[in-house]
C-alpha cells in the first residue's frame, strides 16, 4: 500500500454521537484528508447525494437511518465508494450483513484511531488503483477499439455504425478490403465494442506459415505428435477462448484446414494435432481477405461451405483513395505516433502543400503505406516544417490537376459541369479535405457530396 494520504481525498464521517464524530474527525484530518461530520444517517444521505466523497466512515447503530441504509444510499451513488462501519461488539452480526452487502470494512468499539487510518487508507488506495485500471482500460480499448479508426468521412462513419451493430452479435464476420486498408484494425475494434472485450483478442496471418505449422499453431499439438513437437502447444483457438480469433488473409488457408475449419465453426470443438480428444472453445471467428473469394470457390481453392458459414456478416473496409477526405486527420494522427516513437525528431507537422500532394497520391498500400511514408519523414527531415522538397526524395509527386476554369477556356461547358468539376478540383487541392473546401468555395459540405454523386453517375 502507498504511505501516500492524498491532501484532496473527502471522507465523510457519520455518528450520531457528536463527540465520538469530533474524536474522529480531528486525527483524520490531521493525516491530511478533508473531513466532513454528519451528526447522523439523514444529514450523511444529503451530504452524499449533493458532494463527491471517497470514503464513508459511519456508526453502525443510529436513530431512524443507520449505517446500513448510508451504506445503501453511497452505494447507489457510488458503487464503487467505500464505506467502513463502526459497531459495538453485539452489533457484529449486522456488520458481517453489511459486509456482504459491500462495505468495505467495520471496527468494533472501542477501536484504535491507528487501526482506523491504516484501513481508510487502504480504501483510498483501492480505490486510486481502480480509477487507474479504469483509465488503462479505458485508453487501451480506444487504442484498440473505434478510437483506433481515424476518419470522418462518410464510407468510415457508414463503416462505425455497422461495427456497433455487429460487435454484440455471436456470428462470424467476414471483412473484405485491399491489404493496408486496416482490416486488422476493425477486428480490434469489433472485439473490443462488443461484450467479449475482457476476453483475449488473438490475430494470426494465414499466409505467415506453411499448412503443417498452421494448422499445429491453430488447433495446437500433443508431445510427438510430429518430428519436433518435443512439448504440448494449446493452439491459438484455445488461446482465444472466451474472446476473439481473427484470421486475417483467410483466403490463403489450405484447402484441407479449411474443413478442421469448418467443423470448429459448427461444433465449438477443437482437436489437437496428434490427439484423439476434442475440447470445446467459445471463440469468435473474424476472418478477412482482400481476394475474391468468390473466384477462389469457383476455382475450387476455397470451400464453398466455409464461404457461406464465414459471409453470414459481411464488412466492407474501404481504401484510402476512397476515403481521401481522411488524409489530413491520418497524417496529423500518424505524425503525432511517429514523433512519439521517435522522440529526437525535429518534426512536428507536415505542410499544407505536401498534404495536399499527399492526398493527390495513388496509395496502392493504401493506410499502410501512408502511415510508413509519414514516419520516413519524421525519422529523416531535419527540420519542424515538412516541406514538397523534403517530400519529393520519398514519392513521387503528382503533378497538380489543371484548374477547370482554365480548361472550360478551350470550348464549351455548361455551366453545372463546370460548377462539378471546380468544385472536386478544390477538393483534390485542399488534400481530400471536403471540410476545408466547403469553407473556401463559400458552399455546404453536403452540397460537395451532393456533386460527387452527380459526378459519379
Amino acid at each position: 500500500m502507498s504511505n501516500d494520504k492524498p491532501a484532496d481525498a473527502r471522507i465523510l464521517v457519520v455518528d450520531d454521537h457528536v463527540e465520538m464524530g469530533r474524536m474522529l474527525q480531528e486525527p483524520l484530518a490531521d493525516a491530511g484528508w478533508t473531513v466532513d461530520l454528519a451528526t447522523g444517517g439523514e444529514e450523511a444521505l444529503t451530504l452524499i447525494r449533493s458532494r463527491v466523497y471517497d470514503a464513508v466512515l459511519t456508526d453502525l447503530r443510529m436513530e431512524k437511518v443507520d449505517g446500513l441504509d448510508v451504506l445503501a444510499a453511497a452505494r447507489a451513488v457510488d458503487p464503487e465508494l467505500p464505506v467502513l462501519l463502526m459497531t459495538a461488539f453485539g452489533g457484529v452480526e449486522s456488520a458481517v450483513e453489511a459486509m456482504r452487502r459491500g462495505a468495505y470494512h467495520y471496527f468494533t468499539k472501542p477501536f484504535r484511531l491507528d487501526e482506523v487510518r491504516l484501513y481508510l487508507g487502504r480504501a483510498l488506495e483501492d480505490r486510486r488503483l481502480r480509477a487507474e485500471h479504469r483509465a488503462l482500460k479505458q485508453a487501451s480499448q480506444e487504442r484498440s477499439g473505434l478510437g483506433a479508426l481515424v476518419g470522418r468521412s462518410a464510407p468510415m462513419r457508414g463503416m462505425y455504425e455497422l461495427i456497433d451493430r455487429v460487435a454484440h452479435a455471436a456470428a462470424p464476420v467476414l471483412l473484405r478490403g485491399e491489404s493496408g486498408s486496416g482490416k486488422e484494425l476493425v477486428a480490434r475494434a469489433l472485439h473490443f465494442q462488443g461484450p467479449r472485450a475482457p476476453g483475449p483478442f488473438v490475430a494470426v496471418n494465414c499466409t505467415a506459415l506453411p499448412g503443417p505449422l498452421l494448422e499445429s499453431e491453430l488447433f495446437g499439438h500433443v508431445k510427438g505428435a510430429f518430428t519436433g513437437a518435443t512439448s504440448v502447444r494449446r493452439g491459438l483457438f484455445v488461446e482465444a477462448h472466451g474472446g476473439t480469433l481473427f484470421l486475417d488473409e483467410i483466403g490463403d488457408m489450405p484447402t484441407e484446414l479449411q474443413a478442421r475449419l469448418l467443423r470448429i465453426l459448427e461444433d465449438g470443438e477443437v482437436r489437437a494435432v496428434g490427439s484423439d480428444a476434442h475440447r470445446t472453445v467459445d471463440v469468435r471467428v473474424v476472418a478477412a481477405t482482400h481476394q475474391d473469394l468468390e473466384a477462389r470457390v469457383r476455382e475450387g481453392r476455397f470451400r464453398q461451405d466455409l464461404f457461406y458459414r464465414l459471409n453470414v456478416v459481411t464488412l466492407r473496409v474501404p481504401s484510402l483513395k476512397e476515403r481521401r477526405e481522411d488524409i489530413p486527420q491520418l497524417v496529423e494522427h500518424f505524425t503525432a505516433r511517429s514523433r512519439a516513437r521517435n522522440p529526437r525528431s525535429r518534426v512536428t507537422a507536415l505542410s499544407p502543400e505536401v498534404v495536399a500532394a499527399l492526398g493527390a497520391m495513388p496509395w496502392p498500400g493504401n493506410v499502410r503505406e501512408l502511415e510508413n511514408l509519414v514516419e520516413r519523414l519524421v525519422v529523416l527531415v531535419p527540420r519542424e516544417t515538412v516541406e514538397l522538397d523534403d517530400l519529393r526524395p520519398h514519392a513521387p509527386i503528382p503533378e497538380p490537376e489543371a484548374n477547370p476554369l482554365a480548361l472550360a477556356q478551350e470550348g464549351v461547358w455548361p455551366l453545372r459541369r463546370l460548377e462539378g468539376e471546380y468544385i472536386h478540383w478544390m477538393v483534390q487541392h485542399c488534400g481530400g479535405n471536403k471540410t476545408r473546401a466547403a469553407e473556401l468555395l463559400g458552399i455546404d459540405v453536403s452540397t460537395i457530396h451532393r456533386r460527387e454523386r452527380e459526378r459519379s453517375t
